[in-house]
């Protein structure tokens, strides 16, 4: 199947999106990354996220940390016992298994990767490669491609890894690729912007005309601004996205630990 194959389509005149991502969930509840308990903050922003009144949700990738099937059946359940009733959609992050996030792809959370609504249209892109690093295959970019120029619609875009350099440790796992995507994205002169995760903190960057927006994790941040490995437990957080007719406005929220 392509990967753009999957159409999903909002009916909103105006569309309200939630972008989470970085859960890196274990197979039980118990389970804590650097100290952190990422099943109960995952809860704290399902349920933020359930009074946000939202059109959708767009799990930013890095599902697992211990890559058990456990971890992945654990985050549709916890989605399941929320109160969200949104659909979510996923971008696979580099700790992700692409089968794993397919058998969970069904009901509430899709596998759809062309979102459309009256304004635009969304794009859920794959970075994941071979190593940490992102790598936009080939024939990903070609149909990226094709994809953008088959219409004149607005498009917002998402992929899990960082494409520009953020200065910091995970500068080595970077999107390795990522002036080709974004010159993809730009050269189509339809793109509005592109978000995405794996950095663990919020960064408002720009290339060339498009700004490149990256959301704090629901599990724990990275220090920004040094190559040191740096971990801090300041709360989970998300990003909200309002489209409307005037353009798109976008901010982090972050929850108290």
């Amino acid at each position: 199947m392509a990967w753009f194959e999957q159409v999903h389509q909002f009916t909103s005149a105006e569309l309200r999106l939630a972008h989470i991502t970085d859960s890196h969930l274990f197979g039980s509840r118990e389970g804590c990354y650097f100290e952190v308990n990422t099943a109960a903050h995952f809860i704290s922003v399902l349920d933020a996220l359930a009074g946000e009144g939202l059109d959708g949700v767009v799990f930013g990738g890095d599902l697992t940390q211990d890559h058990s099937a456990a971890s992945y059946a654990l985050f549709a359940e916890l989605v399941a016992q929320s109160m969200l009733d949104c659909p979510l959609f996923w971008v696979p992050g580099n700790h992700d298994d692409l089968t794993m996030l397919a058998q969970i792809s069904e009901g509430q959370i899709s596998a759809a990767k062309y979102l459309q609504c009256d304004l635009g249209d969304i794009l859920l892109l794959n970075s994941k490669g071979p190593t940490p690093a992102g790598w936009c295959k080939a024939e990903h970019l070609t149909e990226l491609e094709q994809q953008l120029n088959n219409g004149s619609a607005p498009v917002l875009a998402f992929c899990h890894h960082h494409p520009l350099p953020i200065d910091g440790y995970l500068d080595k796992h970077m999107l390795e690729n990522g002036p080709q995507l974004l010159n993809t994205l730009v050269d189509s002169q339809r793109v509005e912007a592109l978000i995405h995760g794996h950095v663990h903190h919020a960064y408002a960057q720009s290339f060339r005309t498009l700004p490149v927006y990256a959301t704090p994790a629901t599990s724990i941040q990275f220090a920004k601004h040094t190559t040191d490995w740096q971990q801090h437990n300041l709360g989970p957080a998300y990003r909200l996205v309002h489209w409307t007719e005037k353009g798109l406005h976008t901010e982090v929220k972050w929850l108290e630990n």
